[in-house]
């Protein structure tokens, strides 16, 4: 069958990019399959996408703007290795992971509201988590910002979160639960307010001026791992039955 023809008239490596078959609605592309944008030195997304039920990477380009993203992506969504500020105009909803690190982030308003695989937004701007995904299934990475709080992280995250190399000084905001590793290494935190209840995992808070252990989980599954010899840390060893 023949293909429809595009909305707009573009170059053919960009049609070539479409891995997959396509209709046009409303002036938007509709994609079963997925979307191959990556490494064209792009200033803006080419086409204005609709859905895409596989992966949609547009990944090491020169983009300032996600104008032009699908609203769904099934798949992962790439848009790492750009010149972003700012996720509006990007899908809302992820059915694997997006990932927007190594960009100039200043903010996280835009992000996909529902992440079904992991959320990376390291290596931003970020001072801020508001605008985060409130649902992510898998990992959370936001470590290598300029992060002072962790309000508006998601409140579950299924596997890991890390917001090591941040200038914390409050957890306040963490996640209440997390279900494998927590690292807040390398901050400005004196305590743990604010610390996930229970992490299934390894718990890592070394590289930290900590003067007290208040606020350290409940629940440690398998190590906490400080690194200093901070008052009563042999007691909450000995509590949670940690290495």
């Amino acid at each position: 069958m023949k293909r429809p023809p595009l909305p707009v008239a573009v170059p053919e490596e960009f049609r070539a990019a479409i891995i997959g078959t396509y209709e046009v609605v409303d002036g938007l592309v509709h994609v079963t399959g997925d979307v191959d944008l990556s490494c064209l030195e792009l200033t803006e997304i080419p086409l204005k996408f609709g859905t895409v039920s596989g992966y949609f990477y547009c990944a090491d380009n020169r983009l300032k703007s996600l104008a032009g993203a699908p609203t769904t992506v099934g798949g992962d969504c790439y848009c790492n290795d750009n010149q972003l500020r700012w996720l509006a105009g990007g899908p809302k909803t992820v059915g694997g992971d997006f990932y927007c690190a190594y960009n100039e982030l200043a903010s996280l308003e835009g992000a996909p509201r529902a992440v079904l695989g992991s959320f990376n937004c390291y290596h931003n701007q970020l001072r801020s988590l508001r605008g985060a995904p409130e649902r992510v299934v898998n990992d959370f990475y936001c470590s290598n910002n300029h992060l002072r709080s962790l309000e508006g992280a998601p409140k579950v995250v299924g596997r890991t979160f890390y917001c090591s190399h941040n200038q914390l000084q409050t957890l306040v905001g963490a996640p209440e639960t997390v279900g494998g590793n927590f690292s807040c290494a390398r901050n400005q935190l004196q305590s743990l307010v604010g610390a996930p209840m229970r992490v299934g995992r390894d718990f890592f808070c070394y590289g930290n001026p900590l003067q007290s252990l208040k606020g350290a989980p409940q629940s440690v599954g398998r190590a906490f791992k400080s690194g200093a010899n901070i008052p009563g840390l042999a007691d909450y060893l000995r509590k949670i039955g940690s290495a």
